[in-house]
C-alpha cells in the first residue's frame, strides 16, 4: 500500500532513499513488481518465465539477475526443472536477456562478485553429476566455469566479501559444502542437520545457517505422482534419518566459524527457520515459518511468521516482530537501516525499520497460484 505525505514524515528511515527501487518476485505470478523504496508505489512490472524464485542486482552492470528454478511447483514437488536465468534491466524494467544454463537445471540462489565480475548460480544435480554452482562473467553474460557441492539439491549459495571462499546450503544433505571460489574445487564440508538460508557476515568470519532442514514443510507439500530430485548417495542421507536415530535436531542458525569450517554456536528459535540475512550493520535477520500440515493447502497452514533480529558479532537477541505467513526471503538496503521480508504464503512483503525493529509498511503482492512473493532485490538509484 502506498504511503501517505503524513505518514512518511513519520518515517525517518525513508528519508533520502528517493530513486531507491526494491523489486520482490510474484513465484506463481510469474512477475518481478518494482516499488517506490520511499513510499511502495508501484511503478510498473516485467513479466518473468514461470516459476521466478531469487533475484540479485548487479550495481556494476546495473543488471537485475533472476533464477527460475522449475516449470511448476516447488523443491522436490515440481513438474521438471527449468533451465534458465533472466538479466533484466531495472530502469527500463526490460528483459536484456535469458541465459540457458542447459544442460544445468534447477538455478536457485545468486550470489555475486562485483569485483571480479562473477555471478554465481546455484544449480540442482543429476543421475550423472552432483549439484553445483555456475560461475557467469557478469560482463559477457557467459557461462565460465562449473564448482561441484558434491550434494544433489544445493539451494542457496552465498560467498565471503574478499570473494574467495562459498558456501552451499543442501537442503536434506547433512553438511554445508564449502568452495574455493579462485580454484574452482570443493574444500570441505561442516556438518550440520539439513540446512535452508544461510548469510555470510559483513567481515567474513560468520557464517550463519538455517537448520535442519525443513522437511517438514517438503513433506507437506509431496502429492502422489510428484516428481522428485534424483537419488544419489548423499541424498540418501537426510535429516529424516537423523530424526529417527535421535529425534529432530533443535530449530535455529547454526554459527559456523570461517576460518575453522566448523559450527561454533547455534542461535535457538522457536520454529522452523528458511530465511537469514547479515546486513551492513551487523544484524542477522532471521524468519521463522509457523505452520501445520494441512491436507488441502500443500504449502501447510500457515499462522503469521516471525522476525528475529540478533547481533552478528555479540549473537544477542535484538528483538522480534510478527510477519505475513511463510516468511521466505530476506534483504535489506545497503545501509542496513531498512529490511525487507517476502512471505510466500500470504504473497506480503514487510518493510521493516531495523533501528526501532518496527514494521513501516506491508506490500501485497500478486499472484496467480499458491506461492506468492518470494525474491527480493534493493536496487539503489542510479549515480
Amino acid at each position: 500500500m502506498q504511503q501517505s505525505a503524513a505518514s512518511l514524515a513519520r518515517q525517518p528511515a525513508r528519508a533520502g532513499r528517493e530513486g531507491d527501487v526494491l523489486a520482490v518476485v510474484s513465484q506463481s505470478g510469474a512477475t518481478v513488481s518494482f516499488f517506490d523504496a520511499v513510499c511502495d508505489r508501484l511503478l510498473g512490472t516485467t513479466e518473468a518465465l514461470p516459476e521466478p524464485h531469487e533475484l540479485c542486482f548487479d550495481p556494476t552492470q546495473r543488471l537485475l539477475w533472476c533464477t527460475s528454478a522449475y516449470r511448476s511447483g516447488y523443491y522436490h514437488v515440481n513438474g521438471g526443472r527449468r533451465t534458465e536465468v533472466t538479466a533484466i534491466d531495472p530502469d527500463t524494467r526490460r528483459v536484456v536477456e535469458v541465459l540457458d544454463l542447459a544442460p544445468e537445471h534447477g538455478p536457485h540462489g545468486l550470489a555475486l562478485d562485483p569485483a571480479r565480475r562473477r555471478l554465481y548460480v546455484s544449480v540442482e544435480g543429476s543421475a550423472d553429476r552432483p549439484g553445483g554452482v555456475v560461475v557467469i562473467d557478469t560482463v559477457t553474460r557467459e557461462p565460465v566455469g562449473r564448482i561441484d557441492t558434491g550434494a544433489p539439491g544445493p539451494h542457496w549459495f552465498a560467498i565471503d566479501p574478499a570473494g574467495r571462499t562459498g558456501y552451499a546450503t543442501n537442503k536434506e544433505a547433512l553438511f554445508v559444502s564449502v568452495v574455493d571460489l579462485e580454484r574452482g574445487v570443493l574444500t570441505g564440508k561442516v556438518d550440520v542437520p539439513g540446512s535452508e538460508g544461510l548469510a555470510v557476515s559483513a567481515d567474513g568470519g560468520r557464517v550463519f545457517v538455517a537448520a535442519p532442514y525443513a522437511g517438514a514443510f517438503a513433506e507437506s507439500a509431496k502429492s502422489p505422482g510428484s516428481a522428485k530430485s534424483p537419488e544419489s548417495p548423499e541424498s540418501a542421507k537426510t535429516v529424516e534419518s537423523a530424526d529417527s536415530a535421535g529425534g529432530r535436531p533443535a530449530a535455529g542458525v547454526r554459527v559456523i566459524d570461517a576460518r575453522t569450517a566448523s559450527v561454533v554456536d547455534t542461535l535457538p528459535a522457536e520454529h522452523v527457520v528458511m530465511p537469514v540475512h547479515a546486513t551492513s550493520a551487523g544484524k542477522l535477520l532471521v524468519g521463522e515459518m509457523r505452520m501445520t500440515p494441512d491436507p488441502v493447502y500443500r504449502l501447510g497452514r500457515q499462522a503469521p511468521g516471525r522476525l528475529t533480529v540478533f547481533s552478528t558479532g555479540s549473537l544477542r537477541r535484538l528483538g522480534e516482530l510478527d510477519t505475513g505467513q511463510g516468511p521466505l526471503t530476506i534483504t535489506s538496503s545497503p545501509d542496513g537501516r531498512l529490511g525487507y521480508v517476502a512471505c510466500v504464503v500470504s504473497s506480503t512483503v514487510e518493510v521493516v525499520d531495523l533501528e526501532t525493529l518496527t514494521r513501516l509498511a506491508r506490500i501485497g503482492i500478486p499472484r496467480s497460484g499458491e506461492p506468492g512473493a518470494h525474491g527480493l532485490a534493493y536496487i539503489p538509484r542510479p549515480a
